[in-house]
């Protein structure tokens, strides 16, 4: 009978881990529609920003034009901010991108990495945590940018970056972070933030982009093409948080269904394993009294 009391104390722990797993579910269904709808919204912005600065350098070339973010200088130092979330139980959302931080380290950037070149900041705690578990030296942290995440918060952080970049701390800078495809698929993103890729089209011509033919620009286009890039640099760290974070909820969505669904799984084993050593014990039981029910008459 202690047999049949732990089995019945181990199905109450599942069927309240259950619970618990259940309720998780429902609390990230409910965030990941917030935050799939403010991706949604950002992301037609945030193209049709480079857009435009693409289309002013088909119209007007990039010859002329220096920026101090756009610099491609030789590759001495590298940064890596590697986007994370503060909470875990969503699956391998954070373990996928400690995993690329460390593929790069031993392939794309292995001989800067060994000269101690590579720095590398986490963005939420669990980041730093698989990080260090893999003995990879985080420079920096930061945690609290998820308690009130705002574009005026991610401006202040993505202008710190664009500073070391034009004060020549780092030659490179990279996003590694989950884009959110949908609830249950996350694209895991490496992403060059710094320096900023201008490209022209060679194909362009004078009618490729007709909706900029009858502009007079003011007071010119390199004056508006500099003010545009660090606009759409903050656009595109913003964007890349708010991608990590409507991934984060779509995980552990998706991961919390998974543990529900192998809860019930186990619950219906262990009340099978359960019934079956129950009528074991009756059995016995029955056996023991008919055998002595026979003594008695013998």
């Amino acid at each position: 009978m202690a047999n049949l009391k732990e089995m019945r104390l181990r199905i109450v722990s599942v069927k309240s881990t259950q619970q618990v797993t259940r309720a998780m579910k429902m609390v990230s269904a409910a965030k990941l529609r917030k935050a799939q709808d403010a991706i949604i919204q950002i992301r037609p912005y945030a193209e049709k920003l480079h857009d435009i600065l693409v289309s002013l350098v088909d119209q007007n070339g990039s010859s002329d034009f220096e920026n101090k973010y756009a610099d491609h200088k030789e590759i001495n130092k590298i940064l890596i901010v590697a986007i994370t979330s503060n909470r875990g139980l969503c699956g391998g959302f954070n373990s996928n991108v400690v995993k690329k931080v460390e593929e790069l380290l031993n392939t794309t950037y292995e001989s800067l990495y060994q000269q101690g070149a590579v720095d590398i900041i986490a963005i939420g705690k669990k980041g730093v945590d698989g990080l260090k578990a893999k003995n990879i030296k985080v420079s920096g942290t930061i945690h609290q940018l998820y308690d009130n995440l705002h574009y005026s918060t991610a401006e202040e952080v993505a202008q710190n970056l664009m500073d070391a970049f034009s004060k020549g701390e780092y030659d490179r800078i990279d996003l590694v972070y989950n884009q959110f495809k949908n609830a249950a698929i996350q694209k895991l993103m490496v992403e060059q933030f710094l320096p900023v890729e201008i490209t022209e089209n060679p194909d362009a011509n004078s009618d490729s982009h007709p909706y900029f033919n009858d502009y007079i620009f003011e007071p010119n286009v390199v004056e508006i093409m500099r003010t545009i890039i660090p606009k759409s640099l903050k656009i595109q760290f913003y964007k890349a948080l708010l991608d990590s974070v409507a991934s984060e909820h779509g995980a552990r969505m998706t991961a919390m269904h998974k543990a529900t669904d192998n809860a019930s799984e186990l619950v219906r084993e262990l009340n099978l394993l359960y019934n079956k050593a129950r009528q074991s014990a009756i059995t016995g039981e029955i056996l023991e009294i008919v055998s002595g029910a026979n003594a008695l008459q013998s």
